[in-house]
């Protein structure tokens, strides 16, 4: 007898050209050997290579399995009205070991129960008929249809899990097929196999498919890899994931710019408004209390007079350090709320800091502040500009009481922050300047009481001469030609 040796790589994507021993002629042609909607042959005998000795060897075999196609699957899919001759499925026959065989416990029940009375019939060979169904055939990406079964057959008599599963796509192929015959052990090293590997998007959503028939203490390990544990927190984990981040992004090192660019983006890409709100408005509001707290501390007559001068010079750098680097952890995190359209807590809370604006404007008094953390004013002034810009864009509907209370919590801390005449010139003047517009066109927004209120404190806006400040004219003309309006309901 012709033998051939056994090709190692081949994880059963296609059936090698038959063997001389084989008992099953072969097709003539590639269109006998895929079956096709519309044949009517009678049965394609295919048959795949052989292991001598082991796999599909007539003289080693005791059973016959024949393999058959559902006919289903050939009914299905027609778009032609006209009847059609009747359809014989394909099958395709392999000479098997019944001991082989059993290793699989769908095999194992059915040859102890079912041919028990045919061991007296030597004559005869025993045959196995498998239908193929859709259930398999669906998951498995081989190209003909018996491919999947031709393979896991093979497995239950070499055991030779390894050199046939190179990729998960051959373990997804599999896993449909020997769940389906409950053989055990190609299913743990698929299993196995899919836990430690990594997958694509494709592979992953293959995996979502099959979770249903798998067992659940087989399992365990993988599917705690595509589902969260179940938790007590009120923060689903892609929410903490994405808090941890922006924790991250912050702290991170002055020269690490790429990091906060690299959270930005996960940020903007991520689907849930809503989660991104939630976490953006808790990060927010740990900034926020921080530089309160600090902000608290400098300004305090407590502190100020307890201990020595040099030990109290010391805390004040300290305090004013950690309350500048949180200021620029709160305006990144504010470009990010504007950036992504979620600001409106941000808006509400930023104008109910009376206390934080008082505090700054003792602070900006007080010249060893100045000495001390020069920048942190305008760091201040981009976070009011940012938000208040939310609100003249109309991206934020703040409410007329929040419109009213930002602008006098702020304005005098935007005036204060202006006179200091220690501050550099050019693009800080700017920030400055951008401020007084928006403040403007916020007041523009305002009952007219209101507006009167606010306009006395926005006298300071006249810098240098009357040609300077075009948006202050224009306040108080806008404001006048209101204001000179007979009330409404009066003749």
């Amino acid at each position: 007898m012709a033998t051939r040796k056994r090709n190692r790589s081949n994880s059963f994507s296609r059936f090698p050209s038959p063997s001389h021993d084989s008992p099953s002629p072969s097709p003539s042609t590639p269109d006998e050997e895929c079956f096709t909607k519309g044949t009517n042959n009678n049965h394609h005998h295919l048959s795949p290579d052989y292991i001598p000795g082991l796999f599909n060897d007539p003289s080693t075999s005791d059973l016959l399995l024949r393999l058959s196609l559902d006919p289903s699957l050939l009914a299905s899919g027609s778009d032609d009205p006209a009847p059609t001759p009747p359809i014989s499925p394909p099958i395709l026959d392999l000479h098997v070991a019944s001991s082989s065989l059993r290793r699989a416990r769908y095999f194992d029940a059915l040859l102890s129960d079912r041919w028990r009375q045919n061991e007296s019939s030597e004559k005869s060979p025993r045959v196995i008929t498998l239908i193929v169904g859709p259930s398999t055939t669906a998951t498995c990406r081989r190209r003909r249809p018996f491919d999947g079964h031709v393979a896991v057959i093979r497995l239950l008599h070499t055991l030779d899990f390894a050199s046939s599963v190179h990729s998960p796509t051959d373990a997804l192929d599999l896993l449909p097929i020997a769940s389906e015959l409950l053989f055990d052990d190609l299913i743990r090293y698929c299993l196995r196999f899919l836990d430690a590997v990594p997958w694509t998007e494709e592979e992953e959503k293959l995996v979502l498919a099959l979770v249903p028939m798998l067992q659940l203490h087989e399992s365990k390990d993988l599917l705690s890899r595509i589902f969260p544990a179940r938790s007590d927190s009120s923060k689903s984990p892609s929410e903490k994931m994405l808090g941890d981040l922006i924790n991250s992004a912050i702290h991170a090192p002055p020269n690490s710019a790429t990091v906060k660019t690299f959270v930005a983006k996960i940020l903007r890409d991520y689907p849930s408004i809503d989660s991104k709100t939630m976490v953006l408005d808790s990060s927010f509001l740990q900034s926020l209390d921080a530089v309160k707290e600090l902000m608290g501390k400098y300004a305090s007559p407590d502190f100020r007079v307890a201990g020595n001068n040099d030990e109290r010079e010391a805390m004040q750098r300290l305090h004013l350090h950690a309350a500048m680097t949180n200021i620029k952890h709160l305006y990144w995190i504010i470009e990010r709320m504007v950036e992504m359209r979620v600001a409106d807590n941000a808006v509400k809370e930023w104008s109910d800091q009376s206390g934080l604006s008082a505090d700054l404007l003792k602070a900006l008094k007080d010249d060893n502040f100045r000495n001390i953390a020069p920048g942190l004013p305008v760091f201040v002034t981009r976070c009011t500009l940012k938000l208040a810009g939310e609100v003249v864009s109309g991206h934020t509907l703040a409410p007329q009481q929040t419109r009213t209370k930002l602008v006098k919590v702020w304005l005098p801390v935007l005036n204060a922050c202006r006179d200091l005449a220690s501050l550099p010139g050019g693009s800080q003047r700017t920030v400055f300047h951008e401020l007084e517009e928006t403040f403007l066109q916020i007041i523009s927004t305002l009952p007219i009481a209101d507006a009167q209120e606010l306009l006395h404190q926005c006298l300071s806006f006249s810098t240098r001469n009357v040609d300077d400040c075009p948006h202050l004219v224009n306040a108080f003309k806008t404001w006048f030609r209101r204001a000179n309006r007979a009330p409404q309901g009066d003749p």
